[in-house]
């Protein structure tokens, strides 16, 4: 049914949205600042690493810090002394064995005191192999790699997680003295096969 004539003639629609002078507009976009070389006031800076409540520490390395756990418990480390899973150890690529290390994520900034008696990782990008234990401890079990700053604790009084740092912590385990010779399981000795001596002919 076509539409009522009311005698006007039909008006073309405007090329521009129609808004009346003066008034808002219906739909506000905020602007966005793409240039992100600029660094403007408030903004939040990149995470040194170092903590600001924890006093001046050096930084030694940044880099990629991973795990190892159960399947090698109890195997020799490149110190001699058997791998822990449990216990606050690390392998670092240089570093002195028992040199000790603190190691706080860049991610959530939790902090471990570990001691190095392992070498590796050899991975590209990697800097420090924690225990399992060291690792939890972070909260690197989950994403399996993270960034991570170290920080060599070469003097008492340093801090570490916000305690300070005693000279017994992450000291080598004390070997139970072994004895030099090993008691031999007791062997029955062979008896010897008597063989008559041949008769000459």
């Amino acid at each position: 049914m076509p539409p009522a004539s009311d005698g006007s003639k039909l008006q073309p629609l405007p090329r521009a949205i129609a808004v009346p002078p003066g008034a808002a507009p219906r739909s506000s976009v905020p602007s966005v600042r793409y240039d992100l070389a600029v660094s403007g006031s408030g903004e939040l800076t990149p995470d040194d690493g170092v903590p600001g409540d924890d006093g001046p520490r050096e930084v030694f390395e940044r880099g990629g810090a991973s795990w190892y756990g159960i399947q090698f418990h109890q195997r020799k480390t490149a110190s001699g002394e058997r791998f822990d899973m449990t216990a606050m150890t690390a392998a670092h690529k240089t570093l002195p064995f028992n040199t000790r290390v603190c190691v706080r994520s860049l991610v959530n900034g939790s902090e471990v005191l570990v001691r190095i008696n392992d070498r590796g990782p050899y991975a590209l990008g990697r800097v420090i192999d924690l225990s399992r234990a060291a690792a939890d401890r972070i909260g690197l079990t989950g994403l399996g790699i993270k960034q991570v700053a170290l920080t060599v604790v070469d003097r008492d009084g340093m801090r570490c997680g916000g305690l300070p740092v005693e000279a017994s912590d992450a000291q080598a385990p004390v070997a139970a003295a072994e004895p030099k010779q090993r008691a031999r399981a007791q062997v029955p000795a062979r008896r010897k096969a008597v063989v008559p001596a041949r008769r000459r002919k």
